[in-house]
């Protein structure tokens, strides 16, 4: 472990190199954020401005922090989940002076630790990605509330929580939602999670997913991505659910909807992607076939209940990188990959950088829009916000110029049509 005092804190600084080389790939494949760089080089809005940061520490996520430092933020970086730190990406952001306190395969105790430490500097923004930090900042340093201009958040489970603080009167500071952005949800959540999450599983496990009996809990936007990817490569999909309507929409895409009782039995891969706890308890275990695989995409690992799984094993041993083998007493084997964290960061490398381009563009963009209030001496009110419609079609509009895309645009008389209530048939 290599560390100086208030900061750094990684795993080995000598994996710096390695890491650069990936963030520059990164950055050929985010041309929206690269923009957003250049532009703001020269003028540096951000300049006077500590962001604190807790989010997966990929390659991408690098990409989001230079840019963030080329507009002249102080940032000070932790990671929002233990097995997520790709340790080389660490290495290189606090070789080139970045405040960073992440490594892989840290405790809870030690992800805590570093949140805190990215606290020190007193930050007035912060970047959250399932709200680690915000309740860190509510719960055990009040004092640094009336000092935080706001937030942003940036995942489902994330907003989630924070909405809920907010109907309770909760949240002391605003928060914007990077995750409901049309340009993150609609495409980071269910193209990024479908595909990251299939790799994990392939990384883990190298089985044939063509014919597997696939059982995919959540149907919202992360599952849907997780169903449409292992439908592309071949596996009988089965989608459970809570929710009526999600559960018809995956009936009209063409899954099988059961409930996870009766998937239990005829499963050979589980993927959660709820973010509830609970999904897969220990009579789910029990009706498990011989070989049967379990992984986690939501956000916390709570969806599958390890400690149910643990009370009914004779044994366990890692057969795989990321793959433990629980041997049950009564000689069935249950396969539980990245001890049931997120399954697309801790056994893959999270999801694609063309896909993170937006979503950390709208990350970009919303810090932004909170400094430029606080400079105009204008303050949200404690509640969280969804992102101008026109930052999504602008950061698509841009998303489409460096894919080589052009659309049609509305004439005069068209967009006269279309406010004229008088117009019939």
């Amino acid at each position: 472990m290599n560390e100086q005092p208030g900061k750094y804190k990684v795993k080995d600084l000598s994996l710096a190199k390695a890491g650069k080389m990936r963030i520059e790939w990164a950055e050929s494949r985010m041309p929206v954020l690269m923009a957003l760089k250049e532009k703001y080089r020269k003028s540096k809005p951000l300049k006077g401005f500590k962001i604190a940061g807790c989010l997966h520490v990929t390659k991408e996520t690098a990409v989001l922090v230079n840019t963030f430092v080329e507009a002249g933020a102080d940032v000070s970086w932790s990671g929002c989940n233990p097995l997520s730190t790709q340790d080389d990406v660490a290495a290189a952001l606090a070789a080139d002076g970045v405040s960073i306190f992440a490594w892989h395969g840290m405790n809870v105790q030690e992800f805590y630790w570093c949140i805190e430490e990215t606290l020190k500097f007193k930050p007035n923004l912060t970047l959250d990605d399932g709200a680690d930090l915000i309740f860190t900042v509510h719960n055990k340093h009040k004092e640094l509330i009336p000092t935080v201009i706001g937030g942003t958040e940036e995942t489902t489970t994330g907003v989630h929580r924070l909405r809920a603080m907010a109907k309770g009167g909760a949240l002391q500071y605003p928060v914007i939602a990077v995750n409901d952005a049309e340009t993150k949800w609609d495409f980071d959540n269910v193209y990024g999670t479908g595909q990251s999450t299939l790799d994990g599983i392939l990384r883990s496990t190298s089985v044939l997913m063509a014919g597997k009996n696939v059982v995919v809990a959540g149907f919202g936007h992360c599952g849907r991505g997780v169903a449409l990817r292992a439908k592309g490569l071949g596996a009988n999909v089965i989608v459970t659910e809570v929710k009526p309507t999600a559960a018809l929409k995956a009936t009209l895409e063409g899954f099988r909807v059961m409930t996870m009782e009766e998937a239990a039995k005829i499963g050979d891969i589980f993927i959660t992607a709820t973010g509830v706890k609970d999904v897969i308890i220990e009579r789910h275990f029990k009706m498990m076939k011989d070989g049967a695989i379990v992984c986690n995409t939501g956000h916390y690992d709570c969806e599958i209940n390890i400690g149910d799984l643990a009370k009914l094993k004779k044994n366990v041993r890692e057969v795989r990188a990321d793959n433990e083998e629980y041997t049950l007493k009564d000689g069935r084997r249950i396969y539980l990959l990245a001890k049931g964290r997120l399954v697309n960061l801790a056994a893959a490398e999270g999801h694609p950088s063309e896909v993170m381009d937006m979503s950390f563009a709208n990350q970009f963009m919303s810090q932004l829009r909170l400094a430029e209030l606080h400079k105009k001496g204008q303050r949200l009110d404690n509640k969280v916000y969804d992102i101008p419609v026109e930052q999504d079609q602008e950061i698509a509009t841009v998303k489409l110029r460096t894919m080589g895309y052009s659309i049609d645009r509305l004439t005069k008389e068209q967009l006269k049509y279309m406010d004229d209530y008088s117009a019939g048939t």
